[in-house]
């Protein structure tokens, strides 16, 4: 079964995650999995277990809270966002397994353009040294997962600064521009689509689809208890 790639372009943050929740709701054992390709509009989002002493000063940037685990963290232009829409129990993927496949995407991507970045197994995301290059948050229902992984490209870091990214004080953040890679967001989500693909062992054509597929808007609400994985 062919995996569908959509690339959405900027789209503000809470469509697209109601978007992502009504998808998963209304799936069955015979949907195709998507990954969606974006940025987003500026935006702060804070996890369910969102502690809010790290919500430093937010400012004019507007705090969501949303159905995923985990602390605060930054959204916004010059960040290519990847939600990977996946059925991870027929496709034999733990939520473990997706986590490192997402960041061996990413380390493959970096090494490319030779940066040296690696993932943490005791803080999930992939680093350059100490700075963290991209962030993964999962949460996953019926065996199935939405959310997924923020790479930073060319992007103004500042409001980062504005919290404890990942409930971490003092992390320092670092994007490719950064490491000397001169690249748009849609330029690296074209290189870094395939790398995703092979990691998590599916199957894709090479085409791409522009918005995401037609789905219940009812199901957006759903109160089915979900599992929370967030790093």
């Amino acid at each position: 079964m062919n995996t569908v790639l959509r690339w959405l372009g900027r789209a503000d943050y809470a469509p697209i995650w109601r978007a992502m929740q009504s998808f998963t709701d209304a799936r069955d054992a015979d949907t195709p999995d998507e990954v969606w390709f974006l940025e987003h509009a500026p935006v702060f989002t804070q996890g369910l277990n969102g502690r809010p002493e790290h919500l430093l000063a937010t400012g004019d940037i507007p705090v969501v809270g949303i159905d995923r685990g985990g602390q605060a963290t930054y959204h916004g232009p010059g960040q290519l966002v990847v939600y990977t829409l996946i059925d991870l129990r027929r496709n034999g993927i733990g939520v473990r397994d997706l986590v490192v496949a997402l960041e061996n995407a990413v380390v493959a991507l970096a090494a490319r353009h030779g940066i040296a970045a690696a993932g943490r197994r005791d803080a999930p995301g992939v680093y350059v040294g100490a700075r963290k290059l991209a962030s993964l948050g999962l949460r996953v229902r019926r065996g199935c997962s939405y959310h997924g992984l923020a790479l930073n490209v060319d992007m103004d870091l500042e409001p980062f600064g504005r919290i404890n990214p990942c409930g971490m004080a003092g992390l320092a953040m670092t994007q490719l521009a950064g490491e000397g890679v001169s690249m748009g967001v849609h330029e690296v989500a074209v290189e870094l689509a395939p790398l995703v693909c092979d990691a998590l062992g599916l199957d894709w054509d090479g085409g791409w689809q522009g918005t995401p597929a037609p789905v219940p808007a009812q199901s957006a609400t759903s109160t089915t208890p979900l599992s929370v994985r967030s790093w």
